[in-house]
């Protein structure tokens, strides 16, 4: 795929040159058909064909997440709220209870 984009750049590259090199053209009329017929286009284009690819690393990392939190679990280095057993305690601050 990239080297698809790196073609197309190429070619609108050349496009540029010429523009900017004919006599009837302009430094910003090259600089208009290379944004407009090669960067936007082609960023537009490579963020769409990505889109499945980082879907895909985004369910992998929620997946090790999780993963990670449910050996922790269930090796009982942190309770179901995700601190370490006793910590609480071991900071010196007591639970806070209700009076009867």
């Amino acid at each position: 795929m990239y080297l698809v984009v790196i073609g197309w750049l190429y070619v609108v590259l050349m496009m540029a040159v010429a523009e900017a090199s004919n006599t009837t053209g302009t430094v910003l009329g090259a600089i208009v058909t290379f944004f407009l017929y090669g960067l936007m286009p082609v960023a537009l284009v490579v963020y769409l064909m990505r889109t499945p690819q980082r879907r895909k690393e985004i369910k992998a990392r929620a997946a090790a997440e999780h993963a990670v939190r449910r050996q922790a679990l269930a090796s009982g280095e942190v309770d179901a709220g995700g601190h370490a057993p006793g910590a609480a305690e071991a900071d010196g601050i007591a639970p806070v209870r209700k009076e009867p």
